[in-house]
């Protein structure tokens, strides 16, 4: 899992005027690192699909929430639990997973599973590790080096390669870019459908 959150952070997207929003939220949470100490812990983010951890909490490596914390939730609602898992991985770091890394990431699957949540992977950053993408992103299910990728991922944290999803990010870009948004809105339909298909099982 890509590392840049240090925390426990709800999203909302605004739909239409100001206060107005989808029916669904996003919630990130601070990455995996290959230090057996390092990143957040597997028992947290356990916690967290459970609906236990609220917004805003900041993760502590080496020790997990205590049920008299503030940020712990004792009687979570379906509204507070994780209906998805996705697992974000950057392109260029599949092949150097570690194999820490990748016992933390299957074991928080594992976990899911046990949960009945659905899990789903998206590879990020795909035009800096693939020319061919980086010249078309419609490349990108052409490329044999992004197919590898994903055939690793599958692999290593036991993924279907239906559940992988190859996303190109924005950054230097000023307009949007049709190409672009068709893969990011696949991968968001999809979290979306899974997510539903979670709660009306319920």
């Amino acid at each position: 899992m890509e590392e840049h959150t240090m925390g426990y952070k709800t999203y909302k997207i605004q739909k239409g005027g100001a206060g107005t929003f989808y029916p669904f939220v996003f919630n990130d949470i601070m990455g995996i690192e290959k230090d057996t100490n390092g990143g957040v812990r597997v028992d947290d983010i356990n916690l967290a699909m459970k609906g236990h951890i609220k917004d805003g909490y900041n993760f502590n490596p080496r020790i997990k929430i205590s049920e008299d914390d503030r940020s712990y939730n004792r009687t979570p609602t379906l509204n507070d639990r994780a209906h998805v898992l996705v697992c974000v991985v950057s392109t260029s770091t599949v092949n150097i997973l570690s194999d820490e890394s990748v016992r933390k990431m299957r074991e928080v699957r594992l976990a899911a599973r046990d949960l009945g949540i659905p899990q789903l992977a998206i590879l990020t950053k795909i035009d800096e590790a693939c020319p061919e993408v980086k010249k078309d992103v419609k490349n990108v299910y052409k490329s044999k080096y992004l197919k590898e990728k994903m055939e690793e991922l599958n692999v290593s944290l036991g993924l279907p390669l239906n559940c992988i999803f190859p996303v190109k990010s924005y950054h230097s870009e000023i307009d949007t870019d049709d190409d672009i948004d068709t893969l990011i809105s696949s991968a968001m339909k999809n979290i979306i459908h899974y997510g539903e298909d979670f709660v009306n099982s319920l």
